[in-house]
């Protein structure tokens, strides 16, 4: 918060301090806690940011350096509004932040969707990895998602669902090693928040991981989210 990270405390976070970059992921951290307050009340909501799941407790890493997704799964717990937080990351990158950080919590069950040839070398333990081989595209993609998410639901039971939404594992994203297309970023994330809608589970929803020097393509991807919310929410207005 005071800009005393020294420099290689900085390169591994990804960027350099500013007082912007400070307000910048209090912001983000502040808009994950309402988006999760908003699910919890109506049953979906979106931040159009988040999902910085590789910050540690002592350490920021790979542009994370406040983990918004604990700080909403703890804030959830220690407030009472829930008991068991499901966290479903589908970002190509594993969320090993967000696992180390729930190792021994069993009030939060921790699952990484993620390319298992990528950031982070070391990978952690999350409490469901599913790690994917390179190049994998939109229908083997969607094959493996369905045949763990359902029965994760069902068994663990969750409270509320945190989602992290990255569009890296798309075809042209620049760190990303997966091939999703456009429609299938739109096909996951439809799948995801119906699959919670219609168990009547709350989910709160963040954009993760894109990296893209076209920022116009890159917002569109992200954009996928929203659209994909918006049609469940059109398809279900009903949350019993």
């Amino acid at each position: 918060m005071h800009g005393q990270l020294d420099r290689a405390a900085q390169r591994r976070s990804g960027f350099v301090w500013s007082e912007a970059l400070v307000q910048r992921v209090r912001l983000e951290t502040g808009g994950t806690l309402l988006t999760l307050e908003a699910a919890l009340a109506t049953g979906l909501a979106c931040n159009s940011a988040g999902g910085t799941h590789h910050a540690h407790a002592d350490a920021a890493s790979g542009y994370c350096l406040i983990n918004d997704l604990a700080v909403a799964a703890a804030h959830a717990l220690a407030q009472g509004w829930a008991e068991r937080v499901l966290i479903v990351d589908c970002d190509v990158h594993q969320g090993d932040g967000t696992a180390r950080l729930f190792e021994k919590v069993p009030g939060v069950f921790t699952l990484s969707m993620h390319a298992a040839r990528n950031f982070p070398a070391r990978k952690a333990k999350s409490d469901l990895d599913i790690a994917l081989p390179n190049g994998m595209q939109d229908a083997a993609y969607l094959a493996e998602l369905t045949s763990w998410l359902p029965g994760v639901l069902a068994a663990y039971q969750p409270d509320v669902v945190l989602y992290d939404a990255g569009v890296d594992v798309h075809h042209d994203d620049r760190l990303g090693y997966l091939s999703l297309s456009s429609d299938g970023l739109y096909a996951r994330d439809h799948y995801v928040l119906n699959l919670c809608r219609e168990a009547a589970i709350p989910v709160a929803a963040v954009i993760g991981g894109g990296y893209d020097r076209d920022i116009i393509a890159l917002a569109a991807r992200h954009a996928q989210l929203h659209r994909a919310a918006a049609d469940v929410l059109a398809a279900h207005p009903r949350f019993d």
